[in-house]
């Protein structure tokens, strides 16, 4: 097992370094509210040891081929299958997650990240453009010093899925992870150099707001990608704006969840659970505004008031218990702030609700039915296990209602009918969808959304994009003709 105290707060050049100078952050684990490590915020001399290493080394790690940078990421991610178990362990400590869920979720998805980026390393090429007797040719080239920005829910996968690309194309990474979950990207960063990543090409910083403004902002940062809330985003955005760095903005979603009437019940049903309740609700994607046709929609409630029957809470670290906490105290208030809003707005609670009398900070599955498109819970972003049903009658309608939303992360739809599937599909204003499944993330298929739940892509060839650039270059075969 490995011991949540890590060696040093942050993990620069290839070892770990501690500055106690920094500001404190306490890590709990959920289950209990138990301190579990200490962390310690990055100061400006760290700040400035993690970019002065990532400028250097990233000079060196570009220099390399393709199939030699692809090696180390295939052997990275050789190592994390290998310790699946001691990292999902502390994936469930970090985040609160249960053990079921991290076992298949988490490091190993890190893993198919690194694996498929590093498979794709020696096929990053150019392309030659003959043009008579003359031709043209581009180069990829990496953009340089990149900055990602990590979310608590996903820590492990998050550092990965961004780490994965950005290293494949040639650049070096600082990475600060959410100060709510701050463990898992220091394993992370110690399996890549153990793999034989050169020190400084991937180097992990912590903190909070004040920290991350100091690597975006810096002119030695060629891109930043966060993976964060629409506000976070914003302001992320903004700061990126001023020196036109590159970026990818992975955000937040109010996602709507079609169910019609000819949809098979359970597969629905197993849907909505999968797009509200997995993770205890702590994901962007989230399916959380369940459109269901008015025929099924008693039908749907019962069968959904019986599957939650089966929740099982407890130590998340107990393979039985298939419901976690939620990530902090700070998140429980949130989440129960929004169901007692929804009950004043006039939905109906169908079951849940309720902080759970035990240790830690745990909340029951939440059914609200009886939700119009302009209650609170149907317009924000909740992140909890909170699930709103609204009810609808045609497909039109339901269409138009699902995107009448600043969001446009993800969007699934249930139904026998394939030709009415993938019309909704094409209709959908969101970036990531789903017919009869949700919230199925392979690396082989891009992530990400349109509108304000951000742009870019992560994942798939389309990441490449995102972290390197192309340079054009024209080869004059004879001589040049000058007017004068």
């Amino acid at each position: 097992m490995i011991d949540p105290q890590p060696k040093g707060s942050h993990f620069i050049d290839g070892t770990h370094v501690e500055d106690g100078n920094g500001a404190e952050i306490p890590v709990f684990y959920p289950a209990s509210g138990a301190r579990i490590a200490t962390v310690y915020a990055a100061t400006d001399a760290v700040v400035e040891q993690a970019l002065a290493s990532a400028t250097r080394a990233q000079a060196e790690w570009a220099a390399l081929s393709g199939t030699e940078r692809g090696r180390v990421l295939r052997r990275a991610a050789d190592i994390m299958r290998d310790r699946n178990r001691d990292l999902s362990e502390l994936e469930t400590r970090d985040t609160g997650k249960p053990l079921q869920e991290t076992l298949v979720a988490d490091a190993t998805s890190g893993a198919d990240a690194l694996e498929y980026f590093g498979g794709l390393t020696g096929s990053l090429t150019g392309d030659h453009i003959p043009l008579g007797a003359d031709f043209a040719y581009t180069r990829r080239e990496p953009l340089g010093v990149c900055v990602g920005l990590g979310a608590w829910n996903y820590p492990t996968q998050i550092a990965c899925w961004k780490a994965a690309p950005a290293l494949a194309c040639g650049n070096a990474m600082i990475f600060k992870p959410s100060e709510t979950t701050p463990l898992s990207a220091l394993q992370v960063a110690e399996i890549l150099h153990e793999a034989g990543l050169p020190p400084g090409v991937f180097n992990v910083v912590q903190g909070r707001a004040r920290v991350g403004s100091l690597l975006v902002n810096d002119a030695r940062v060629a891109k930043v990608s966060l993976t964060g809330s629409v506000p976070t985003g914003r302001k992320v955005y903004a700061m990126a704006a001023v020196g036109m760095k590159h970026v990818t903005m992975e955000l937040g979603g109010k996602s709507p969840l079609v169910i019609f009437d000819d949809a098979d019940l359970e597969n629905a049903v197993s849907g909505a659970i999968m797009a509200n309740f997995y993770s205890s609700g702590q994901i962007c994607s989230n399916g959380t505004r369940v459109f269901v046709q008015k025929g099924i929609k008693e039908a749907f409630l019962k069968r959904l008031s019986e599957r939650l029957e089966g929740v099982k809470m407890g130590d998340p670290l107990d393979e039985a218990v298939n419901y976690g906490p939620l990530v902090s105290a700070e998140q429980l208030e949130i989440v129960e702030g929004y169901i007692a809003k929804g009950i004043e707005e006039g939905a109906r609670l169908v079951c849940g609700g309720k902080r759970v009398e035990r240790e830690g900070y745990y909340l029951e599955p939440t059914v609200f039915a009886d939700v119009t498109d302009d209650m609170t819970i149907a317009r924000e972003e909740i992140f909890g296990p909170v699930l709103s049903l609204l009810e609808f009658e045609t497909e039109d309608e339901a269409l138009a209602r699902a995107n009448d939303t600043e969001f446009g992360l993800s969007a699934g739809v249930f139904t026998r009918d394939l030709a009415r599937a993938h019309r909704m599909i094409a209709g959908f204003e969101a970036g990531t969808c789903y017919i009869n499944s949700y919230n199925d993330a392979p690396v082989e298929a891009p992530f990400g959304g349109t509108k304000m739940s951000g742009l870019g892509r992560e994942n798939a060839r389309d990441a490449i994009e995102h972290y390197s650039q192309k340079k054009s270059v024209y080869v004059r075969m004879g001589d040049v003709e000058a007017p004068f």
